[in-house]
C-alpha cells in the first residue's frame, strides 16, 4: 500500500515530488500549530523548512555508515545548544523530522497519512476542551506581622472556604517586620470570595491580601 518512490534508485521526478511534499507538509504543520498558540516567526519558518531538511539529509545518507555517525553528531550538537521547549513545541517538531523521514525515505503516500492522521488530533485536542484543567486552584498571599505566630493561623478559615489547601512558601518582608505566606488553594464553588477575604482581613490585621492565578511556567512533558 505504502510504497517508496526510490525503490530502485533516487530519481529527479521523485526528488521533485517529495520535497514539494515536505514543503506543504511543513505548511500545514506550522498553521496546525498556529491554532490557539503564541508562536514565534522564527519558530513558524523552523516548523515548516524542517520537513524537507531532514528529507534532503535522509537522501544524503542513503546507507552511507559513515554519513550516518557524522550527521547524528551535529543533531547532537544542534540538539544541546538548543533551549528547551513547552510539550507542544517538542511534539511538533518530532512531527515534522517524522514527515520529513519519510518523504527522504521515498514514503511519500505514508507521510501524508501521518500527518493527516496527527493533525486531526491536534485539531481535536486544541478546539476543544479536551485535557483542559477545570481545578479552579489559585495562589493566595497574606501578609502577617512578624509577631504572630503563622503556623496554622488561618487554616480554620481555609478548611472553610476552600476544598484544599497547601502553605508553600513563607519569606520575610517590610525589611523583616512582616511575613508573606503564600498557599496554593482550591475555592469552595459554594462559599463567597469576598467573604473568604474579609475573614483573612480580620486575622491579618487588615494587611495586604492578593488571591490571583498560579504562576504559570512553560508545559512539561
Amino acid at each position: 500500500m505504502f510504497t517508496s518512490l526510490f525503490s530502485e534508485s533516487i530519481s529527479t521526478s521523485g526528488v521533485l515530488i517529495a520535497s514539494a511534499t515536505s514543503i506543504l507538509m511543513g505548511w500545514v504543520v506550522a498553521k496546525t500549530y498556529m491554532i490557539k498558540n503564541n508562536y514565534s516567526k522564527g519558530f513558524i519558518a523552523t516548523l515548516m523548512i524542517l520537513p524537507f531538511l531532514i528529507q534532503v539529509v535522509i537522501m544524503m545518507v542513503n546507507g552511507n555508515l559513515g554519513t550516518s555517525v557524522a550527521i547524528l553528531g551535529a543533531f547532537g550538537l544542534i540538539r544541546f545548544r538548543s533551549i528547551a521547549g513547552t510539550a507542544r513545541d517538542i511534539s511538533n517538531i518530532f512531527l515534522a523530522m517524522a514527515l520529513g523521514l519519510a518523504n527522504g525515505m521515498g514514503h511519500v503516500v505514508f507521510g501524508l497519512f501521518v500527518l493527516l492522521i496527527a493533525t486531526l488530533m491536534n485539531l481535536l485536542i486544541y478546539l476543544t476542551e479536551f485535557g483542559k484543567n477545570t481545578t479552579s486552584q489559585k495562589e493566595l498571599r497574606i501578609i502577617i506581622p512578624e509577631n504572630l505566630d503563622y503556623e496554622g493561623i488561618f487554616d480554620d478559615i481555609l478548611t472553610q472556604y476552600t476544598d484544599d489547601f497547601t502553605l508553600t512558601r513563607v519569606k520575610t518582608t517590610a525589611m523583616g517586620s512582616m511575613f508573606e505566606l503564600r498557599y496554593l488553594i482550591t475555592l469552595n464553588k459554594h462559599e463567597s470570595t469576598k467573604e473568604f477575604l474579609d475573614a483573612i482581613r480580620v486575622r491579618n490585621g487588615n494587611l495586604n491580601i492578593v488571591l490571583g492565578q498560579v504562576p504559570s511556567g512553560k508545559e512539561e512533558l
